[in-house]
């Protein structure tokens, strides 16, 4: 049977709007279910309380529960792999954090590669680190702390969240630049690492504000410098790593990640809303009080910053010959 002219367009300009109409349908249905947050750190050092802070906030602004889930282990690479063999739909969703752009050189042979195989979604928070010591350490300023490892080769530990991570690697840097010997002791999260420094078991970490400024307060740990660049505002009496190393710098960040083939809806709306939470006052004043920056941006902004932070934590790697114990 012929249509008419009229019907026939009429008929398939209907079916070429079908993949908007079902697209567009399925933007508005999203999420119906819970969303997974997975932190690739155990509870209680600084992904994890940021995690929260955010999946709270999401679920309240998509109507659906955020569930933050830990899966601690393989500096973060656990998690990663967990997202990325995931149903890419939305529903999964990672935590990443500076380990993932190190892990990509750390690790030689990662059955993923995270530029490929995860979706950049949205950025959250950017922050220094701090390094702290135990008490009863006999120094009180970073100039001291530099004269004591000089003085005591091989004889400082310092400990780490995580093989690969942030704090690790910042801790390659350091070395690099000074020449200094100092022990390595990694722990799966900053929590356990930070109770080991009060106890006196460690010495010396890198560690981050969230996880870190109730015990710098409580004068449990002596903070003795940050990373940034310049002062922070966090601890204004307390210098940055560069006034004694010229030139150091380094800081650690988390965003939102999917697995590849997440659909763009999905990853379009998680930024925007992602993006008006951290632009909520009372959102600002938590993270500021934890001494964090908010980092919106967009999905493609935060990709190319994925690439950035990629090719110099690389390059820190491979300069520095840090490889997984």
């Amino acid at each position: 049977m012929k249509l008419p002219r009229r019907q026939f367009l009429h008929l398939a300009a209907g079916a070429s709007a079908l993949p908007a109409v079902s697209r567009v349908a399925w933007a508005q249905a999203y999420p119906t279910r819970p969303v997974r947050l997975i932190v690739g750190f155990p509870p209680g050092g600084a992904t994890d309380i940021v995690a929260r802070i955010i999946g709270q906030a999401l679920s309240e602004r998509l109507g659906q529960a955020v569930v933050v889930e830990n899966r601690p282990g393989g500096g973060s690479n656990l998690a990663a792999q967990a997202v990325i063999n995931s149903q890419p739909d939305g529903y999964t969703l990672l935590v990443a954090t500076g380990s993932n752009a190190v892990n990509a050189t750390f690790y030689e042979s990662l059955p993923f590669n995270f530029l490929r195989d995860i979706e950049p979604v949205a950025g959250t928070v950017r922050y220094p680190l701090i390094v702290v010591t135990n008490t009863t350490l006999p120094v009180r300023t970073f100039a001291e702390f530099i004269h004591f490892a000089k003085s005591n080769p091989g004889k400082v530990s310092m400990a780490s969240f995580g093989i690969g991570t942030s704090g690790h690697l910042s801790w390659e840097l350091f070395k690099m630049m000074t020449g200094l010997n100092l022990v390595h002791v990694p722990y799966r999260g900053e929590a356990p690492a930070l109770t080991d420094i009060i106890g006196g078991q460690v010495q010396a970490m890198f560690c981050t504000p969230p996880g870190s400024l109730q015990y710098i307060k409580t004068d449990k740990v002596r903070a003795l410098a940050v990373t940034s660049a310049t002062r922070w505002d966090g601890l204004p009496d307390v210098p940055p790593i560069a006034d004694a190393v010229t030139g150091y710098e380094s800081s650690s960040w988390q965003g939102i990640g999917a697995p590849r083939g997440a659909p763009r809806e999905a990853i379009e709306l998680l930024n925007r809303e992602t993006n008006k939470v951290l632009a909520e006052p009372s959102i600002k004043a938590r993270f500021a009080e934890l001494g964090t920056s908010p980092m919106p941006v967009t999905s493609g902004e935060f990709a190319a910053f994925l690439a950035a932070e990629t090719d110099k934590w690389g390059r820190v790697v491979k300069a520095s010959g840090a490889k997984p114990e």
